[in-house]
């Protein structure tokens, strides 16, 4: 939630604001749209944990865009005023999404809609203004970094780190960092309060920047993995690892796993053979998880190979 105070402001008057007594009962829509990992779900998790909004209407559903008009066959079952969240992956025919919000007319008065997605075009079925999240500025991923980094140590005592955190802070600003990805090297440099440390840490994310900036021409961000790009990830397992997105597969035994802090500061946790990847774990609603699958074949994933113990999902918003 940090920085989003005016996102967050917007959001819950456009809920808690009565419709005209003398309107036509359509419902409103408001759409959330923003890079992965801006934290679309997450302020939504956060203002619909908010009393006034849970005591303003009868339910809260999360719907898949991609099965949107199901909801059709459950009209009889919804009643009173309710706040519709659809998370959406790809866009939505305009006669298919002019269906379902006809439908909702006769469900009840002052319901509301709020639509997720990643995809600007979506924009075009709003009600009231859209709120596009971005990354942070950089003076914000400054200043939030360097609070993560050093926690409840006081950052004047350590003028060197003070300044390592500066560099670490340009480097994340220049690969357009998500909160995600900036609480992860937050995190790692946190576990040891060392200059010979962080200057470690730093030159793996300088190098791991700059080889999947040749291989891909583009910032290895998380987007980049969700779109079924493997990662090139050697210069911070030591060893020619590459990851991508994973999902449990019952049938499977699941490998060991470790998480990205632990592994950034030292290496030698790493265990032999595939693994998953815990790269962060949100501790607050909607506790979002960041996990991937890791293997030693760098040369078959970067041709799309299928990964054991995993299936390609679909892009998360």
């Amino acid at each position: 939630m940090f920085g989003r105070h005016a996102e967050k402001q917007k959001l819950l008057s456009f809920l808690l604001q009565h419709d005209d007594p003398s309107g036509d009962h359509v419902p409103a829509v408001l759409p959330i749209i923003g890079g992965a990992t801006t934290g679309k779900k997450t302020l939504i998790a956060h203002v619909c944990g908010d009393e006034r909004v849970r005591l303003r209407f009868s339910s809260i559903l999360h719907l898949n865009g991609d099965n949107l008009l199901r909801i059709l066959d459950h009209g009889r079952t919804m009643k009173g005023m309710m706040l519709i969240v659809i998370e959406f992956v790809s866009d939505i025919d305009d006669d298919d999404w002019e269906k379902f919000h006809s439908f909702l007319i006769t469900i009840g008065r002052g319901s509301k809609i709020i639509i997720v997605s990643r995809i600007k075009r979506l924009a075009r079925f709003a009600s009231v203004k859209p709120i596009f999240l971005s990354a942070l500025s950089h003076d914000e991923l400054r200043y939030l970094f360097k609070i993560m980094a050093f926690g409840s140590v006081d950052p004047t005592e350590h003028p060197r780190l003070l300044q390592l955190a500066d560099e670490f802070a340009k480097v994340l600003h220049s690969m357009q960092a998500s909160l995600v990805e900036t609480t992860v090297f937050a995190d790692a440099l946190r576990r040891s309060l060392h200059v010979q440390s962080w200057c470690g840490i730093l030159d793996k994310g300088i190098r791991f920047l700059k080889r999947n900036l040749s291989m891909y021409g583009m910032q290895p961000r998380i987007a980049l993995l969700e779109q079924g790009h493997p990662v090139d990830i050697r210069d911070v397992t030591s060893h020619p690892h590459s990851m991508a997105p994973y999902t449990m597969n019952a049938s499977i035994e699941k490998p060991p796993s470790v998480t990205a802090a632990e592994l950034l500061t030292d290496p030698s946790v790493r265990p032999k053979g595939d693994f998953i990847l815990i790269l962060w774990e949100s501790r607050i609603p909607p506790h979002e998880s960041f996990v991937y699958f890791v293997t030693r074949r760098a040369q078959d994933t970067h041709h799309g190979s299928t990964l054991p113990g995993r299936k390609r999902r679909g892009v998360p918003v």
